[in-house]
């Protein structure tokens, strides 16, 4: 990275005071850095630093769904090996929701305090300890626990990435985006795809391969070690222009706050549906099991280009709106196909479903382009995700009952078909140019 661009990586010394905070007057204007104030000019960075937070991000974004889509893979086994209950298996399968919605609601306050680059680091040593403690325990009980401590490291990372980029990338929050995008679909493919072959070539045990996975987050651990470090005194110096920032409006009092908060629900209630049910629905169609398997990883690897692709796209849009429609429609073919045809066109239901689920690299785009400052961004991701997840909870429960008390599948289809309606309509809400500080009064 050139030194020109590190100075965009550097936020200013001292932010001008929340009274005196200019409102720019189009769109363009609010994707760019504020210019620092009179004073002290910004201390040069070092070299290392462009890379290395570039590095960090990704590695990031890389163990943001491994811990969930691994154990997914030898669930059968975990429970076996640790005597779970159908209460307590139904509990773990649902605890990644929840968690992203309870802890990630407290990262905004705890990156004012310590800084995000601090948190994420705490974030990923979280993720690494509790990846490492949970192959090793004898419990239930002891197997929660350790599952939650990793979930709420990634809650906090859910949430702050977009900060991380809104605050050192201001003019690159597109790009950035989808970088760190294609990582988690990456990660979340990679694990889904490799965690049974691992384990069988370990020895079979699934101790073992649920253990492979903390090497990946002790890497990602390293780089922001660092920053956090460096950024510490950054956010010591920010820290009172963020506390009167925080004494505007609340943030739920946006409209595009709320669009945002349930298109991120509608979409990740599609995207847990797929996963959970979508080898269900061609198996039972007649498909054999090792192709289901396959389509689902097809589905899932569709993500990997196109979620650095759409938010490149979207951040050079003024409106995001007409990416939310197309996608809404591809999601609608996709769902016509399975009810109509599931097993004739099977390879072309699995990709248009790929393509549909890549409204998650959308949305988080739309947060950071939705919000003028990082402080802004951090309220705002904090409670669209903290919502949508409290909101995709149901969602796949729902759909299986839909399915044990229809018998078939046209019932919970014509569902998945429906809900794609509002989550097209919310996403050209959500996608209007506009931010939250315009709506509510808020300081920049």
């Amino acid at each position: 990275m050139q030194d020109e661009d590190l100075q965009t990586l550097d936020p200013p010394p001292a932010p001008r005071p929340a009274d005196s905070a200019p409102r720019p007057a189009d769109a363009a204007a609010r994707t760019r850095p504020a210019a620092p104030p009179a004073g002290p000019a910004p201390r040069h960075r070092p070299h290392w630093l462009g890379p290395v937070l570039v590095a960090g991000i990704v590695l990031a974004a890389l163990n943001l769904r491994p811990a969930i889509t691994s154990l997914g893979a030898l669930f059968e086994e975990v429970r076996t090996g640790l005597g779970m209950g159908g209460t307590v298996a139904g509990l773990i399968t649902s605890v990644p929701a929840l968690c992203f919605a309870v802890f990630g609601i407290t990262a905004p306050r705890l990156s004012r305090r310590f800084g995000p680059a601090a948190v994420v680091c705490a974030g990923m040593a979280a993720v690494a300890a509790g990846l490492l403690m949970r192959p090793f325990t004898d419990s239930a009980a002891g197997f929660l626990a350790a599952s939650a401590l990793t979930l709420a490291g990634i809650a906090v990372t859910n949430v702050l990435l977009p900060v991380i980029v809104k605050r050192w990338f201001p003019d690159r929050v597109g790009t950035m985006t989808g970088l760190y995008s294609m990582a988690l679909a990456l990660g979340t493919s990679l694990a889904a795809a490799a965690t049974v072959p691992l384990t069988d070539a370990l020895g079979g045990s699934w101790r073992t391969g649920l253990l492979m996975w903390a090497v990946l987050a002790v890497a990602a651990l390293l780089p922001w070690l660092p920053l956090a470090l460096r950024t510490r005194r950054d956010a010591r110096a920010q820290a009172p222009g963020s506390a009167a920032a925080d004494r505007g409006p609340s943030v739920v009092r946006s409209r595009t706050a709320w669009a945002l908060g349930c298109y991120f629900g509608l979409q990740a209630t599609g995207a847990y549906i797929t996963m959970g049910w979508l080898p269900q629905i061609f198996r039972d169609a007649g498909v054999s099991a090792s192709t289901a398997g396959v389509l689902l990883a097809v589905t899932m690897v569709m993500g990997v280009p196109l979620a650095f692709v759409i938010p490149g796209i979207a951040g050079r849009l003024r409106s995001q709106g007409v990416i939310a429609v197309v996608l809404g429609l591809f999601g609608l073919a996709g769902y016509a196909g399975l009810y109509l045809a599931p097993a004739a066109g099977a390879w072309a239901w699995a990709l248009l479903l790929g393509v549909s689920n890549c409204a998650f690299p959308l949305v988080i785009t739309m947060i950071g382009l939705r919000a003028k400052s990082p402080a802004g961004v951090a309220k705002l991701s904090a409670f669209a995700q903290s919502t949508g997840y409290l909101i995709s909870i149901p969602g796949p429960l729902v759909i299986g009952t839909l399915y044990q008390h229809s018998g078939g599948w046209d019932l919970p289809l014509a569902l998945m078909a429906a809900l794609m309606l509002p989550q097209i309509l919310l996403g050209v809400l959500a996608g209007r140019d506009r931010t939250i500080e315009d709506e509510c009064g808020m300081r920049d």
